[in-house]
């Protein structure tokens, strides 16, 4: 029985009107009979508790704690409000736990009937390839959204309990509102659902392709780890925005005023397009199957040809795509980028440190910032990533007819993200407390997070 056999009429696979053959099995009594097989495997049952328990009490433990995990984006504002906490769970997820859910998820949903050896009595059962192929990708789909969903809504739950619907800093220093920061959340977890969907998707290839060898359920946690890697590399911006796993990185665009689109409705894009076309593939590659010959539990050397020279052909593309459609070059980091950014954010965070120490509210235009940064000392080009970025603040004295400035030393990596240290003065940036009628607080000057629009002009 091939799988050219097992779909035909005589092996009694879906038959039309008029046709002899037993009535094909519905594809919801299949997707019912995977959930259960997905529901009733023990790694699954425990992913699910994790996942929904785990990330809310981690952010609420921490929240407890007076040292913050300063080092991870939004980490520093844990304190400060309650939703802080599910992005630094969205930045750790993004990184392993996500290509860990799809591993132990997608990576075996194939993989699975290739240990027990039942792939037989599941063709003899259903006798269609096609509503097998789409009940096993529903179930996988259904476990992963669920295992998303409750990394997201437990952090939430956890960081609003323990801090409460405080208002978020944004990457620029501006103040999202309670309603404005839960929606900002919310859209940046439904973001990181795209390279998750892609990562998925070349699980179920790998299920299918490499059958009972551990490489097909370790193919997704690679695929991620080999571009994570490459996002630390100085990689053109037409590369890195090719990548499906950017956007695990780009929705910090959602946190800047105007909000940074580009490179996330481009990530979101490409993650969209990798799911669709490793599915197709994972589909053609399931239906050329030879399931007659025991000792052939995968694609042979079609892996190669439907499997891996496809997606490389997918990802020449669009990285020409991106690179015609945005006219982009070089690291996307330029030294007039990091001047802007770093002013628009101090100038936000002053106005916060002036209402923490109580004095007249000042505006924007008042303050009149601007930033002179320089790379390297000014020696070699004033663009690229690197800890070697020196800037000097300067703004308008609010009440005096004077400037004032304050240095930083910037910490710029390659996908545009960047910690500015405050060097001085002390009552300025130079300290990470601010002293008021005795009543010390955070300084939010003392270390500020930023992102660079790799896109923009």
């Amino acid at each position: 029985m091939t799988s050219t056999l097992a779909d035909s009429p005589a092996a009694g696979a879906d038959t039309g009107p008029g046709r002899p053959g037993r009535r094909p099995v519905p594809v919801a009594r299949i997707l019912h009979m995977e959930l259960v097989k997905q529901f009733s495997a023990w790694r699954v049952r425990l992913l699910l508790l994790l996942c929904w328990v785990g990330p809310g009490l981690l952010v609420f433990v921490i929240d407890q704690q007076s040292t913050l995990p300063s080092d991870t984006l939004f980490g520093r504002w844990m304190h400060a409000t309650g939703w802080a906490g599910s992005l630094v769970v969205l930045g750790v997820a993004g990184t392993w736990v996500l290509p860990l859910v799809t591993s132990m998820v997608a990576g075996d949903v194939f993989a699975s009937e290739d240990r027990l050896g039942t792939w037989r009595h599941l063709l003899v059962t259903v006798r269609s390839h096609r509503r097998i192929f789409a009940a096993k990708a529903l179930a996988a789909l259904t476990v992963i959204v669920l295992l998303v969903a409750g990394l997201a809504l437990s952090g939430v739950v956890g960081g609003l309990l323990a801090e409460g619907n405080q208002p978020l800093v944004g990457l620029d220093g501006h103040l999202l509102g309670g309603g404005d920061a839960a929606g900002e959340v919310l859209l940046a977890w439904l973001c990181a659902l795209a390279p998750t969907l892609a990562l998925a998707a070349v699980g179920l290839l790998g299920s299918i392709a490499l059958g009972r060898s551990p490489m097909g359920l370790l193919l997704p946690m690679l695929a991620a780890l080999g571009m994570q890697v490459a996002q630390l590399l100085p990689l053109p911006v037409a590369v890195r925005l090719a990548l499906p796993g950017y956007a695990f990185i780009s929705w910090n665009g959602l946190f800047t005023d105007p909000r940074q689109l580009g490179p996330l409705l481009i990530g979101v894009g490409v993650s969209a397009l990798w799911a669709v076309v490793a599915t197709t593939l994972a589909y053609l590659l399931f239906l050329r199957r030879d399931f007659t010959n025991l000792n052939n539990d995968g694609a042979g050397r079609r892996t190669l040809t439907l499997g891996v020279l496809p997606q490389v052909a997918l990802l020449a593309a669009s990285v020409g795509v991106v690179a015609v459609a945005t006219d982009s070059g070089g690291s996307g980091i330029t030294q007039a980028k990091v001047q802007r950014s770093l002013a628009t954010a101090f100038a936000h965070l002053y106005r916060f440190q002036q209402a923490e120490m109580r004095r007249p509210t000042v505006s924007e235009a008042q303050l009149r910032t601007s930033a002179a940064c320089d790379k390297s000392e000014g020696l070699g080009p004033q663009e690229g990533p690197g800890n070697d970025w020196r800037c000097t603040v300067t703004w308008n004295v609010p009440g005096y007819n004077a400037t004032a400035q304050a240095v930083y030393q910037l910490d710029v990596s390659a996908n545009g993200r960047y910690i500015a240290d405050g060097d001085g003065p002390v009552q300025v940036n130079g300290y990470f407390l601010i002293v008021d009628a005795g009543q010390p607080d955070p300084n939010p000057l003392w270390q500020l997070d930023g992102n660079v629009d790799l896109l923009d002009g």
